[in-house]
């Protein structure tokens, strides 16, 4: 992959610190090469680069603006990780060798030992639970991350995970606030009874999106990203209906402001890492609800995941789920994954297609349920893959 343009020290040397009306983005280079020419006043140009990815300066309506431009003329998501200083996004990428990046943090206890408990909990998964949470969270108007429906709605999603939990002592579910926006991130816990230091997450992105219309038009993101909010809640409901009892900690994240380059996933992952928590393994479920690849229902992406954990999802897969699956790329910064991955933690992304067929309905007004085939059938199998996933690296 070519390199963009680096300027000189000397420049980069005034441009230590954002405007209050601009950002820093970390950008994947092929996209960035591709959308730079559709940017308004061909704006997004590269003031550093590695192999992956390029710093660039943005202000607010810009990034929605680059968000929309990769959306319909790439047909793909993300792209991009929002940064507060320059200084933070150049370490961003000095600090992510090639293999280091893609590979590091692998955990060796990948075995299937736990089929007494999974197969029935696999078993109660319910499509029309799934699709009644998919349905509750596409009635906001929009769930973008600087509006009052964006906070309220991660206001439900702790409601609804919290009522699911009622009678569980070992269960907290909380709102974490972010500096700079209004909407929260939504995190459940359930500790750990024997290695409770040691974390398992499945996470998804709260928020929503409408092309450049910002928090102002409809979205309601029914397959990004409430499928996979819906999804989560799902392994929720049957986790705690079998009252499940994990040896090690467990954690379901509901991800602020996604859309927006990452910023709530970003957030926490940064603050696990400084505080040395010992995240094993993480899995993102952003979008399960279309089935856009006639050939394949579950896809791993291969770039910026862990390899080994992508493999033990895939024996998942065969032993409990039995679709077909395989591998496509998304590339630098495509989800929240990603923000645990640059900060050195194995992550995996399962979705509902290659890149090549995704959802063209995603970032409008139309990304419904009905769009996505009108029911929740192929949600479902992420379900199932998700509380084989919890299930087996909890004990």
């Amino acid at each position: 992959m070519k390199n963009l343009l680096v300027v000189s020290a000397l420049v980069l040397s005034t441009a230590a610190i954002a405007s209050p009306k601009t950002q820093w983005l970390t950008v994947d280079n092929e996209v960035l090469a591709r959308v730079q020419s559709k940017m308004p006043n061909k704006s997004a140009q590269a003031l550093f680069s590695n192999s992956h990815a390029s710093v660039v300066e943005l202000n607010q309506a810009q990034i929605e603006q680059l968000s929309e431009v990769i959306h319909h003329e790439l047909h793909r998501c993300g792209g991009f990780i929002t940064h507060e200083t320059y200084a933070e996004a150049e370490l961003a990428l000095t600090a992510q060798g090639d293999s280091q990046f893609a590979q590091k943090a692998l955990f060796s206890d990948y075995d299937i030992n736990q089929k007494q408990i999974v197969v029935p909990m696999v078993a109660s998964v319910q499509e029309a639970s799934i699709r009644e949470m998919i349905i509750k969270l596409s009635d906001f108007k929009t769930r973008h991350y600087k509006t009052d429906t964006g906070v309220k709605s991660s206001e439900f999603i702790r409601d609804t995970w919290a009522a699911l939990a009622k009678n569980r002592s070992d269960v907290k579910v909380e709102l974490v606030s972010h500096k700079g926006w209004p909407q929260a991130s939504i995190v459940m816990t359930i500790q750990g009874s024997e290695k409770s230091d040691e974390i398992i997450i499945l996470g998804g992105h709260a928020d929503s999106i409408a092309g450049m219309f910002g928090g102002q038009g409809r979205a309601p993101g029914a397959d990004d990203n409430a499928s996979g909010i819906a999804t989560i809640t799902e392994v929720i409901r049957i986790l705690m209906e079998q009252d499940f009892k994990p040896r090690r900690t467990i954690q379901f994240m509901g991800y602020a402001a996604e859309e927006a380059g990452l910023l709530g996933s970003k957030d926490i992952a940064a603050g696990y890492k400084a505080r040395a928590q010992k995240v094993i393994g993480v899995v993102q479920f952003d979008m399960t609800l279309f089935k856009g690849t006639a050939d394949k229902d579950i896809v791993f992406m291969s770039d910026f995941t862990n390899a080994a954990q992508n493999e033990f999802l895939g024996k998942l897969i065969d032993e409990y789920v039995k679709v077909p699956w395989g591998y496509s790329k998304c590339g630098y910064g495509c989800s929240d994954h990603a923000s645990w991955t640059a900060n050195g933690y194995p992550a995996s992304i399962p979705f509902e297609s290659t890149m090549g067929d995704i959802n063209g309905k995603i970032h409008t007004d139309k990304d419904t349920l009905q769009n996505a085939g009108g029911d929740a059938s192929h949600a479902a199998k992420f379900a199932k893959l998700g509380v084989a996933f919890m299930v087996e690296m909890a004990n």
